[in-house]
Protein backbone atom coordinates (compact mmCIF):
# COMPACT_ATOMS: atom_id res chain seq x y z
CA UNK A 1 0.00 0.00 0.00
CA UNK A 2 1.34 3.44 -0.97
CA UNK A 3 2.08 5.66 2.05
CA UNK A 4 -0.04 8.71 2.78
CA UNK A 5 0.46 12.08 4.47
CA UNK A 6 -2.13 12.58 7.20
CA UNK A 7 -2.22 16.26 8.02
CA UNK A 8 -4.01 17.59 11.11
CA UNK A 9 -4.51 21.34 11.28
CA UNK A 10 -6.12 23.51 13.92
CA UNK A 11 -5.75 26.70 15.88
CA UNK A 12 -4.17 26.66 19.33
CA UNK A 13 -5.69 24.46 22.04
CA UNK A 14 -7.73 22.27 19.72
CA UNK A 15 -5.96 19.22 21.15
CA UNK A 16 -3.59 18.40 18.27
CA UNK A 17 -0.48 17.62 20.27
CA UNK A 18 -2.13 15.46 22.93
CA UNK A 19 -4.10 13.42 20.42
CA UNK A 20 -1.16 12.97 18.06
CA UNK A 21 1.03 11.61 20.85
CA UNK A 22 -1.55 8.94 21.47
CA UNK A 23 -1.13 7.80 17.84
CA UNK A 24 2.62 7.28 18.16
CA UNK A 25 2.17 3.54 18.59
CA UNK A 26 0.23 3.03 15.36
CA UNK A 27 2.16 0.68 13.08
CA UNK A 28 3.97 2.12 10.03
CA UNK A 29 3.13 5.63 11.21
CA UNK A 30 5.60 8.42 11.96
CA UNK A 31 4.20 11.28 14.05
CA UNK A 32 5.62 14.80 13.87
CA UNK A 33 4.60 18.29 14.95
CA UNK A 34 5.32 21.09 12.50
CA UNK A 35 7.07 23.23 15.14
CA UNK A 36 9.81 20.61 15.60
CA UNK A 37 11.76 22.49 12.92
CA UNK A 38 12.13 25.34 15.43
CA UNK A 39 10.03 28.47 15.30
CA UNK A 40 12.07 31.69 15.02
CA UNK A 41 10.91 34.80 16.84
CA UNK A 42 10.27 36.50 13.49
CA UNK A 43 8.22 33.61 12.07
CA UNK A 44 5.61 34.80 9.58
CA UNK A 45 3.43 33.33 6.85
CA UNK A 46 6.36 33.10 4.43
CA UNK A 47 8.38 31.18 6.99
CA UNK A 48 5.47 28.80 7.61
CA UNK A 49 4.99 28.12 3.92
CA UNK A 50 8.69 27.60 3.24
CA UNK A 51 8.90 25.31 6.25
CA UNK A 52 5.95 23.26 4.99
CA UNK A 53 7.94 22.52 1.85
CA UNK A 54 10.81 21.33 4.05
CA UNK A 55 8.38 19.02 5.85
CA UNK A 56 6.88 17.65 2.66
CA UNK A 57 10.31 16.79 1.33
CA UNK A 58 10.87 14.85 4.54
CA UNK A 59 7.54 13.12 4.04
CA UNK A 60 8.64 12.06 0.54
CA UNK A 61 11.70 10.44 2.13
CA UNK A 62 9.49 8.62 4.64
CA UNK A 63 7.19 7.37 1.91
CA UNK A 64 10.20 5.91 0.10
CA UNK A 65 10.62 3.78 3.24
CA UNK A 66 6.95 2.74 3.16
CA UNK A 67 5.89 4.90 6.13
CA UNK A 68 2.81 7.07 6.59
CA UNK A 69 3.31 10.44 8.29
CA UNK A 70 0.97 12.19 10.70
CA UNK A 71 1.87 15.89 10.72
CA UNK A 72 0.15 18.33 13.07
CA UNK A 73 0.34 22.10 12.74
CA UNK A 74 -1.38 25.31 11.71
CA UNK A 75 -1.34 24.80 7.93
CA UNK A 76 -4.79 24.14 6.42
CA UNK A 77 -5.42 21.98 3.36
CA UNK A 78 -5.11 24.84 0.86
CA UNK A 79 -1.64 25.68 2.12
CA UNK A 80 -0.50 22.06 2.02
CA UNK A 81 -1.75 21.54 -1.53
CA UNK A 82 -0.08 24.72 -2.81
CA UNK A 83 3.30 23.79 -1.36
CA UNK A 84 5.65 22.95 -4.25
CA UNK A 85 6.55 19.45 -3.04
CA UNK A 86 2.93 18.37 -2.44
CA UNK A 87 2.63 16.85 -5.93
CA UNK A 88 5.39 14.35 -5.08
CA UNK A 89 3.36 12.70 -2.32
CA UNK A 90 1.64 9.34 -2.86
CA UNK A 91 -1.49 10.55 -1.10
CA UNK A 92 -2.85 13.24 1.22
CA UNK A 93 -5.64 13.09 3.80
CA UNK A 94 -6.64 16.22 5.73
CA UNK A 95 -8.26 16.73 9.11
CA UNK A 96 -9.24 19.83 11.06
CA UNK A 97 -9.20 19.41 14.81
CA UNK A 98 -11.59 22.01 16.18
CA UNK A 99 -13.15 23.13 19.45
CA UNK A 100 -15.88 25.61 20.39
CA UNK A 101 -14.64 29.17 20.86
CA UNK A 102 -15.49 29.40 24.56
CA UNK A 103 -13.78 26.07 25.25
CA UNK A 104 -10.68 27.21 23.37
CA UNK A 105 -10.52 30.35 25.51
CA UNK A 106 -10.87 28.25 28.67
CA UNK A 107 -8.05 25.95 27.58
CA UNK A 108 -5.80 28.88 26.70
CA UNK A 109 -6.28 30.42 30.13
CA UNK A 110 -5.67 27.07 31.81
CA UNK A 111 -2.49 26.47 29.81
CA UNK A 112 -1.03 29.99 30.11
CA UNK A 113 -2.77 31.85 32.96
CA UNK A 114 -2.75 35.62 32.49
CA UNK A 115 -0.63 35.51 29.34
CA UNK A 116 -3.23 36.48 26.76
CA UNK A 117 -4.44 40.00 26.07
CA UNK A 118 -7.91 40.49 24.50
CA UNK A 119 -6.45 41.35 21.10
CA UNK A 120 -4.36 38.18 21.02
CA UNK A 121 -7.32 36.04 22.04
CA UNK A 122 -9.50 37.55 19.34
CA UNK A 123 -6.79 36.85 16.78
CA UNK A 124 -6.69 33.16 17.77
CA UNK A 125 -10.47 32.87 17.67
CA UNK A 126 -10.56 34.57 14.27
CA UNK A 127 -7.94 32.15 12.94
CA UNK A 128 -9.99 29.21 14.24
CA UNK A 129 -13.16 30.52 12.60
CA UNK A 130 -11.32 31.00 9.32
CA UNK A 131 -10.09 27.38 9.52
CA UNK A 132 -13.71 26.17 9.83
CA UNK A 133 -14.88 28.14 6.82
CA UNK A 134 -11.85 27.17 4.71
CA UNK A 135 -12.40 23.49 5.50
CA UNK A 136 -15.92 23.74 4.09
CA UNK A 137 -15.29 26.00 1.09
CA UNK A 138 -12.00 26.42 -0.83
CA UNK A 139 -13.22 29.84 -2.02
CA UNK A 140 -13.47 31.30 1.47
CA UNK A 141 -10.97 34.16 1.98
CA UNK A 142 -7.96 32.63 0.17
CA UNK A 143 -6.20 35.95 0.74
CA UNK A 144 -5.59 34.83 4.33
CA UNK A 145 -3.07 32.39 2.84
CA UNK A 146 -1.95 34.15 -0.31
CA UNK A 147 -1.42 37.75 0.83
CA UNK A 148 2.25 38.15 1.70
CA UNK A 149 2.86 34.46 1.16
CA UNK A 150 5.89 32.63 -0.21
CA UNK A 151 6.32 33.35 -3.92
CA UNK A 152 6.85 29.69 -4.81
CA UNK A 153 3.42 28.56 -3.61
CA UNK A 154 1.22 27.07 -6.34
CA UNK A 155 -2.25 28.44 -5.53
CA UNK A 156 -3.51 27.74 -9.06
CA UNK A 157 -3.62 24.03 -8.20
CA UNK A 158 -6.92 24.50 -6.36
CA UNK A 159 -8.08 28.12 -6.69
CA UNK A 160 -10.87 27.17 -9.13
CA UNK A 161 -12.24 24.30 -7.04
CA UNK A 162 -15.81 24.56 -5.78
CA UNK A 163 -17.53 23.18 -2.68
CA UNK A 164 -18.35 19.57 -3.40
CA UNK A 165 -15.14 18.86 -5.30
CA UNK A 166 -14.14 15.42 -3.95
CA UNK A 167 -10.52 16.52 -3.66
CA UNK A 168 -11.47 19.17 -1.09
CA UNK A 169 -12.03 16.59 1.63
CA UNK A 170 -11.38 17.80 5.18
CA UNK A 171 -12.55 15.66 8.07
CA UNK A 172 -13.58 17.89 10.98
CA UNK A 173 -13.20 16.46 14.47
CA UNK A 174 -14.74 18.56 17.23
CA UNK A 175 -12.97 17.99 20.57
CA UNK A 176 -15.38 20.12 22.63
CA UNK A 177 -16.26 18.27 25.85
CA UNK A 178 -14.38 15.20 24.64
CA UNK A 179 -11.63 13.54 26.71
CA UNK A 180 -8.25 13.24 25.01
CA UNK A 181 -8.59 9.45 24.92
CA UNK A 182 -11.78 9.67 22.87
CA UNK A 183 -10.25 12.21 20.49
CA UNK A 184 -7.27 9.90 19.98
CA UNK A 185 -9.58 7.00 19.12
CA UNK A 186 -11.48 9.18 16.65
CA UNK A 187 -8.21 10.19 14.98
CA UNK A 188 -7.05 6.59 14.83
CA UNK A 189 -10.30 5.65 13.07
CA UNK A 190 -9.75 8.50 10.61
CA UNK A 191 -6.22 7.22 9.94
CA UNK A 192 -7.55 3.70 9.33
CA UNK A 193 -10.20 5.04 6.95
CA UNK A 194 -7.66 7.11 4.99
CA UNK A 195 -5.36 4.11 4.70
CA UNK A 196 -8.25 1.95 3.49
CA UNK A 197 -9.17 4.52 0.83
CA UNK A 198 -5.56 4.66 -0.31
CA UNK A 199 -5.38 0.87 -0.52
CA UNK A 200 -8.64 0.69 -2.49
CA UNK A 201 -7.73 3.50 -4.88
CA UNK A 202 -10.45 5.75 -3.42
CA UNK A 203 -8.31 8.49 -1.90
CA UNK A 204 -9.23 11.72 -3.70
CA UNK A 205 -5.83 13.34 -3.16
CA UNK A 206 -3.84 10.59 -4.86
CA UNK A 207 -1.18 11.24 -7.54
CA UNK A 208 -2.67 13.36 -10.29
CA UNK A 209 -4.99 15.37 -8.03
CA UNK A 210 -3.49 18.63 -9.27
CA UNK A 211 -4.58 17.89 -12.85
CA UNK A 212 -7.54 20.16 -13.76
CA UNK A 213 -10.88 18.41 -13.87
CA UNK A 214 -14.49 19.56 -14.37
CA UNK A 215 -15.94 21.17 -11.21
CA UNK A 216 -18.42 19.10 -9.23
CA UNK A 217 -19.67 21.79 -6.87
CA UNK A 218 -22.85 23.82 -7.18
CA UNK A 219 -22.61 26.45 -9.92
CA UNK A 220 -25.26 28.73 -8.48
CA UNK A 221 -23.12 29.85 -5.55
CA UNK A 222 -21.00 32.96 -5.49
CA UNK A 223 -17.56 33.42 -3.89
CA UNK A 224 -17.65 34.54 -0.30
CA UNK A 225 -16.41 38.09 0.16
CA UNK A 226 -16.81 38.46 3.93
Amino acid sequence: MAPVLLTIAGSSCSGKTTAARACAGVSRLVVHDFDEVGVPSAADIRWRQRSMDVWLRRVVAYQDDGLDVLLTGQSPLGEVLATPSAVHLNGIAACLLDVADNERLRRLEHRDPGRWQPQGLQSLIGWARWHRAHAADPRYRPDVLTAGGWEHMQWARWCTWLPGDPRWDVTIIDTTGQPAEQTALTIQRWIAQARAKQANGQLALAPGWATPSPPTGRRDEHPTTA
